[in-house]
């Protein structure tokens, strides 16, 4: 075996698939790239991790409800990453055109690889297929990548929260952003 041939071997292999059942092994990889999150700052509104036990029923009630699309990233088949689709309530029929991204986050083990974007851009593409215009997400403002991320993206940032969260003890400021991803229709009802 050439030295060529040993390096792409050992390439790391990155996907996003949408999901809507978890292995054992996948719920317990999920469950650990959400702990490392937590611990690095980017809980989506958990400071503390929570249990094992938590978590696992966290992610369980995610997949029964038939508001909330599952998206996964996985890392040499590892769950490292996720983010969620959240539908409006069926009597909010003047907001059915948006919905709204949010627990997106990658595991600090697993940056680098692209996933932050090919999540996003699943994302987008599930949105689209359920029949979104657009996508609406918040974000705190100590989350520096992510908002880079996402203005990168083309999200449009629209509000300023002075009151989003509480951190230890500090208050932080929270972002608003929106992303028009069927242009046409939305042009066509404007």
């Amino acid at each position: 075996m050439s030295n060529q041939t040993r390096i792409k071997s050992l390439d790391s292999v990155s996907s996003v698939e949408r999901v809507e059942k978890l292995s054992i092994a996948d719920l317990n990889d999920l469950c650990d790239a959400t702990k490392s999150s937590i611990k690095d700052g980017g809980g989506f509104g958990w400071i503390k991790s929570p249990s094992h036990d938590v978590l696992e029923r966290f992610w369980n009630g995610v997949l029964i409800m038939p508001a909330r699309i599952l998206l996964v990233a996985r890392l040499d088949n590892v769950i490292c990453g996720t983010c969620q689709l959240w539908k409006p309530p069926q009597n909010n029929e003047a907001q059915k055109h948006a919905v709204q991204l949010t627990t997106n986050f990658i595991a600090p083990w697993a940056r680098g690889y692209g996933l932050a974007e090919m999540l996003i851009e699943k994302a987008e593409k599930v949105a689209l297929q359920e029949g979104f215009k657009v996508i609406n997400l918040d974000v705190r403002e100590t989350m520096e990548s992510a908002i880079s991320l996402y203005e990168s993206m083309e999200y449009t940032r629209i509000g300023m929260h002075p009151y989003y969260a509480c951190v230890d003890n500090k208050i932080l400021k929270g972002y608003y952003y929106y992303k028009i991803i069927d242009k046409k229709s939305i042009e066509q009802k404007s």
